[in-house]
């Protein structure tokens, strides 16, 4: 028994013995085999390369002789020499102690050449891709420049542009890279429609979003481009709609842009979940922050109990609260709406919590993605700088004035932990977009101081090389008109929120009363009070020169007499084969040659320019010049100032003239508008209008042509000098007016409402009366009389600008006022 145990204690240790040794052996072999892995490298040979050196290739690699290397070193220093973008293929190997690198070296580009493009430029072309002469030719360069271009032209509404990219080897191991383009037909917007809303039409939502459906103006307007971003800025702008309208619960359940390819056209479908309507319950405002007088903060508020709830009414009141704070020394009170829905009633609540908030300063406003833009532009908006208390709903606000620029496609605004725990970086990121315009215009007018067809070119840059300044040169032509302007704007002077500009004009009209040519200027400076009142004060000059209604061609044939003028005009014309020149004079049988001297014409009587000797004396003795200053006062809560549907546009002021110049006056003026969205599922704008104005002289009499000229500007269905005092049948013009408006205006059925077409219904009333020549021989209207009329309108918003056609009846009218039932021209809304 024991000698079996000896043997297998004997067999174990044998066994055991075995394996030790196996062990042993492994792991020697291990490490032959790593020291095997990672030999030294004596020498790095480069083969293959004929543009780039060898030692510019061991330095890429970053492997050094002496150096242990193993096979993941090779395999980095291979990764290394592909990133670099010279070589096409490169291949490592080892030779005992020489490393040998062989590389083939990419192909450089010569010339970057685009065929096929028309719509997108060469230039713009050449600035969107990476692929660049005398660069490395690499073919995921440009696969990706490929792609870049594709974007480019979907950006253009041309989503079936199809782009290829070839090779031209012209020796020497380079080529020219040819992009191939087939641009395509524009891709269209087929329809955009919802789902899921009730309170609003289909029509009326479109009005709110940017993106259209395309029409047979499309190619003007270029606003049915369909791209991912603007439907999501439409999304938001929708959000902001309903919130604005009452509907707090509102919701986006799915927007949806299917492309048709057969048919190369898009089909929107936006799915929505309106919700319940809320008006405002009670409002209140808590502090936790001792000292804060909460009685005195309710005048900042905007939300009324009662009133239909409306987002931007909280974020206004936000905004106003928080101001007045930090103006009395609170500057981190952080001021939180919270609100109370009562669901049966339809109600909510708003408390406005002021808490003191964290102390965390601004470290810097961090911005990006501006390449026209001056930073300073973009910061100006800010009400915080660098170094202040942070406060988010200041911060908010930014965004919003930045995005009410226009300058920016996008605006985004975040934040990013500072250098200390107290401090925030603001980080602006934009995308600009186009601000520059020129516009071409026409159309038919039947008011101002001439008739007929008119034509206007005009360009205008918001964003003046990136300074945020305005600028617009215009350009006007009609049948008997010419009119030319200048306008620059500086919306920051002196660094202050305070926009300083100029204008700068010259016109002609003739006229079947007169011809007036004016030449004139301005400077004025506008500063905000608050969000909604703003001021204004300029300094105008212009100079008029008034001349006769009458052609050359007619003196010879015009009849004698025209009442008993006391001052003509003689025009140039032939007389006894002399010419003579214009001249003012006593009428008699005698013209007057260029040194003023008596010339008979024979059996001939000097025509007057008008049948009113006031208004003949007043031209033979123009030109006049008028130095004024003026300052307007403007209040202004429209929802939307191109196309308003709710709110109040109130401007008032005074023109006072005297300093030099000819005239003496005092000129008082007020206009008010309100409107009102009268129905929401038809898009129905009520519009009630007013003004009156007042002008007086402080020195001499006062001169005919400051005068008011009134008629169809104020009361429609009558010509534009239509209404008011007169003499012999001529225009003298009132000291005195007043008028009121009533109208609504709603979209044509059964036309697509992207064209842009409202109808109108309106009634006008109104008056001009007073003058000091009341009493003199055949002045008439310097009375007080009411005339009114009533009519339908024609409204077209067409890419030159908002045109209109009236048919007005007169309703109430003086013998003597002259009536004009249809009008064509250029609309104003207030």
């Amino acid at each position: 028994m024991k000698a079996g145990t000896n043997i297998l204690r004997t067999a174990m240790a044998i066994a055991l013995s075995s394996t030790v040794l196996t062990a042993a052996s492994i792991t020697a072999n291990l490490a032959a085999t790593a020291v095997a892995e990672a030999a030294t490298i004596n020498r790095i040979s480069v083969r293959g390369n004929s543009r780039v050196e060898a030692e510019t290739v061991r330095g890429f690699m970053q492997i050094s002789p002496g150096q242990n290397v193993t096979e993941a070193d090779q395999d980095e220093a291979v990764r290394r020499l592909y990133s670099t973008g010279l070589f096409s293929n490169v291949r490592i190997s080892q030779s005992g102690g020489t490393l040998i690198v062989e590389v083939d070296e990419n192909q450089i580009v010569n010339q970057v050449l685009f065929q096929g493009n028309s719509k997108i430029k060469d230039e713009q072309l050449v600035a969107s891709v990476q692929t660049s002469p005398r660069g490395a030719y690499s073919q995921a360069t440009v696969d990706a420049d490929v792609e870049t271009i594709r974007e480019a032209y979907v950006s253009i509404g041309r989503s079936d542009a199809i782009v290829t990219a070839t090779t031209q080897p012209i020796g020497e191991n380079r080529v020219n890279v040819i992009f191939n383009i087939q641009e395509g037909d524009r891709t269209q917007i087929e329809t955009i429609s919802f789902v899921g809303n009730n309170a609003y039409s289909d029509g009326r939502l479109k009005q709110v979003i940017a993106l259209r459906e395309s029409g047979f103006l499309s190619f003007l307007q270029r606003d049915d481009v369909y791209d991912e971003a603007r439907l999501r800025a439409d999304e938001e702008t929708l959000r902001r709609f309903y919130y604005n309208h009452g509907y707090a619960d509102f919701r986006i359940l799915s927007s949806v842009a299917e492309l048709d390819e057969s048919q190369n056209a898009y089909y929107i479908t936006i799915t929505v979940d309106e919700g319940e309507r809320y008006t405002f319950g009670d409002v209140r405002i808590d502090s936790t922050i001792e000292g804060v007088d909460t009685d005195a903060l309710y005048s900042e508020l905007e939300t009324q109990p009662g009133e239909v709830y409306s987002a931007k009414d909280v974020e206004d009141s936000l905004v106003n609260l928080t101001n007045n704070l930090a103006a009395k020394g609170y500057a981190f009170a952080q001021v939180t709406p919270r609100g109370d829905r009562d669901f049966t009633n339809r109600t909510i609540s708003i408390d406005y919590v002021i808490d003191q908030g964290p102390r965390a300063y601004v470290e810097r406003i961090e911005i990006r993605g501006n390449t026209k833009t001056r930073d300073y532009v973009i910061r100006r908006e800010f009400d915080v700088a660098e170094g202040d208390a942070f406060n988010q709903v200041l911060i908010q606000r930014a965004k919003q004035r930045l995005e009410d620029l226009k300058y920016f496609d996008r605006v985004n605004i975040s934040t990013a932990p500072g250098s200390e725990p107290d401090r925030v970086i603001v980080i602006v990121d934009v995308v600009e977009k186009a601000t520059g315009e020129f516009s071409i215009g026409g159309g038919y007018t039947t008011s101002g101081d001439s008739s007929g067809p008119v034509a206007e070119i005009g360009i205008q840059e918001r964003n003046f090389l990136g300074r945020g300044q305005f600028i617009k040169v215009t350009a006007g032509f009609g049948t008997d008109s010419r009119n030319y302007q200048l306008s620059f704007t500086e919306p920051y002077f002196l660094g202050q929120r305070l926009a300083a500009g100029f204008d700068v004009y010259y016109s002609t009209s003739e006229t079947d009363d007169y011809d007036v040519t004016r030449v004139g200027g301005d400077l004025r400076l506008a500063a905000p009070i608050t969000e909604n009142l703003t001021a204004q004060v300029a300094y105008n000059y212009k100079q008029e020169e008034f001349g006769d209604g009458v052609g050359i061609n007619e003196f010879a044939t015009f009849p004698p007499g025209g009442g008993d003028p006391t001052r003509f005009q003689l025009f140039d014309a032939p007389v006894n084969g002399d010419l003579l020149t214009s001249s003012c004079g006593t009428p008699n049988a005698n013209g007057f040659d260029s040194n003023g001297n008596p010339v008979s014409v024979t059996g001939l009587t000097a025509p007057a320019f008008t049948d009113s000797p006031i208004i003949n004396e007043a031209i033979c003795d123009s030109p006049y010049t008028t130095s004024s200053v003026s300052y307007t006062l403007t209040y202004n809560t429209l929802d939307n100032n191109q196309d308003p549907r709710e709110g109040w546009i109130v401007s008032a002021g005074q023109e006072f003239a005297g300093l030099g110049g000819d005239a003496q006056f005092i000129k008082t003026t007020g206009k008010a508008s309100y409107f009102q969205l009268l129905s929401e599922e038809y898009d129905m704008i009520g519009q009630l209008s007013g003004g009156a104005g007042n002008v007086s002289t402080f020195g001499n009499d006062l001169r005919v042509f400051d005068n008011f000229f009134k008629g169809q500007d104020i009361v429609r269905g009558f010509e534009t000098k239509g209404i008011g005092p007169r003499q012999n049948g001529v225009a003298i013009g009132g000291e005195n007016y007043a008028n009121l408006s009533a109208e609504a205006t709603f979209p044509l059925p059964g036309i697509n409402r992207d064209l842009g077409f409202r109808g109108a219904v309106f009634a006008d009333a109104g008056s001009l009366w007073g003058s000091e020549f009341e009493g003199a021989p055949g002045v008439v209207g310097t009375d007080f009389s009411v005339r009114a009329s009533a009519g339908v309108g024609l409204i077209w918003a067409s890419p030159f600008g908002p045109l209109r056609v009236n048919y007005a009846h007169p309703l109430a009218e003086e013998d003597f006022d002259e009536t004009q039932e249809f009008s064509f021209g250029f609309s104003s809304r207030f």
